[in-house]
């Protein structure tokens, strides 16, 4: 996908394109090996354990939707400023360190797979902590990549333009590096320890990466369909209101379970239930703004996958969400593969889609800005491409939440959360058939994975006809 007529931040975000999209792959690849383990526990047992690939599986996802963000940042970063970014060098820099990290992290995983846990393991092999397993050096490097980043955005802006966009971006970039912070220091209190691991897995995650989303599917937005600015900008900042009056509040819905006071269990439940509203608010606005302009559009593809994201936030982190955290279900629920059936939903509708959609809008200009809209020449894989992923990501979500069905009602409303219970919801055929069938979808779901790295490497090659000239709306 390199050109020579990107310009420097252009072409470092294609770096950041490649590596997400190869990570991508990774996720996909471990998650089936981990899937096929519920199905036949000695499966690669003692060669590639079932922690390891869950580990890697749910690392690779995080650290590629990363990716994603900050090369869709440096896409439109000269364009929004209207000058060169500063400190380009140090980005570039920042890439190879993260990328270097990255490789060895997961090499270190796959070839120390067990063994006593001291302060010289967490340091170099593996910090213990769930979903944020990476050693503490590499935590470090996170940070400062992270604070590079911030660097080169805050100081593009200063030295160019400064736009509604521009300023959400920056402080959201303050909150990226400082919350993660949350989870690098050690306490011995566990409920004080998860109280900080929280802070991490959700606002760090969740929080100021919806904010981050929302500055890119603004950006994207007027680039794709022409929207007014004040459209996108207004709802961007109600976007951050809400995260303030509601994010910080809704990660209470996990304290109850730390050991907190059951208060925590009603306010987290309501308030993590407003947090996808603005994105979808936005979209909806936007397709309508469009609309009565004539809804002009040159990247169908770019557009699906926008609407896919607008679908699978509403429904991933909304409705799956809100069912899930709502403290009369949640009672029985938490900890079963219900939580796993709204973590791929909401982590895919949320993050993957608006990633993929920026993948396209940036393959198109990388292409010489030619023309991706209707017949376009094999058209058919960017749509296989996109039923097989969303159909795939949805019939697992389904398949996960049978078997949390399942588990919610003998291991905790029969059994009562007993250990017999817990290995009486395991082996009863109702979660069997439901892994069975998260392993079709998620065969599905690598599939058009697969299909979609293809396409994205071959789209628009030998188009001629020019892209629509899309003017942004000022009436």
């Amino acid at each position: 996908m390199a050109n020579p007529h990107l310009s420097g931040g252009q072409k470092l975000a294609v770096h950041y394109f490649t590596v997400a999209m190869v990570l991508f792959m990774a996720q996909l690849l471990f998650g089936l090996l981990a899937g096929l383990q519920f199905l036949f526990p000695s499966f690669l047992y003692e060669i590639l354990d079932f922690n390891v690939n869950r580990m890697v599986h749910i690392n690779a996802m995080v650290v590629w939707m990363l990716y994603g963000f900050i090369g869709s940042v440096y896409w439109f970063l000269e364009d929004e400023s209207g000058v060169e970014i500063v400190g380009l060098k140090w980005g570039q820099l920042a890439f190879w360190v993260l990328t270097g990290a990255v490789t060895l992290v997961v090499l270190v995983y796959l070839f120390i797979q067990f063994g006593a846990g001291n302060d010289t393991s967490l340091w170099l092999i593996n910090e213990g902590r769930e979903y944020i397993e990476a050693p503490r050096w590499a935590d470090i490097g996170i940070v400062v990549v992270v604070l590079t980043f911030f660097y080169n955005v805050a100081a593009t802006f200063a030295k160019g333009q400064w736009s509604g966009i521009a300023g959400v971006l920056v402080l959201d970039l303050v909150a990226l590096a400082g919350l993660y912070l949350a989870g690098m220091f050690y306490v011995t209190n566990i409920s004080v320890d998860q109280y900080w691991w929280w802070w991490v897995i959700h606002l760090w995650v969740e929080a100021t990466w919806e904010v981050l989303v929302g500055c890119i599917m603004a950006w994207s937005l007027m680039k794709l369909l022409g929207v007014r600015r004040q459209i996108v900008q207004t709802w961007l900042y109600i976007e951050v209101a809400l995260m303030f009056g509601s994010g910080i509040l809704g990660l209470g819905h996990h304290y109850f379970w730390i050991g907190t006071p059951e208060y925590w269990f009603s306010i987290g439940g309501f308030f993590s239930a407003l947090e996808p509203i603005p994105l979808v608010a936005m979209v909806v606005h936007s397709v309508y703004d469009s609309g009565v302009h004539r809804f002009k559009n040159s990247n169908h593809p770019a557009l699906a996958w926008i609407i896919a994201h607008t679908f699978g936030n509403f429904l991933g982190a909304g409705v799956w969400g809100f069912m899930h955290t709502l403290p009369q279900i949640n009672l029985y629920t938490h900890g079963t593969q219900w939580s796993a059936s709204h973590g791929h939903l909401a982590f895919f509708g949320a993050y993957a889609t608006i990633n993929i959609a920026f993948f396209y809008l940036a393959a198109q200009q990388a292409r010489g800005n030619v023309w991706m809209g209707g017949d376009l020449a094999n058209g058919w894989r960017w749509k296989a491409a996109a039923i097989l992923l969303n159909l795939g990501v949805l019939g697992m979500t389904v398949a996960l939440l049978i078997a949390g069905y399942e588990q919610s009602f003998i291991e905790r409303a029969i059994e009562g959360s007993t250990w017999a219970g817990y290995f009486a919801a395991q082996n009863h055929p109702w979660f069997m058939q439901a892994m069975v069938w998260r392993m079709v979808f998620g065969l599905m779901t690598a599939a058009g994975g697969g299909l979609l790295f293809w396409d994205l490497l071959e789209i628009g090659k030998g188009e001629q006809r020019p892209a629509a000239v899309i003017a942004n709306e000022t009436e």
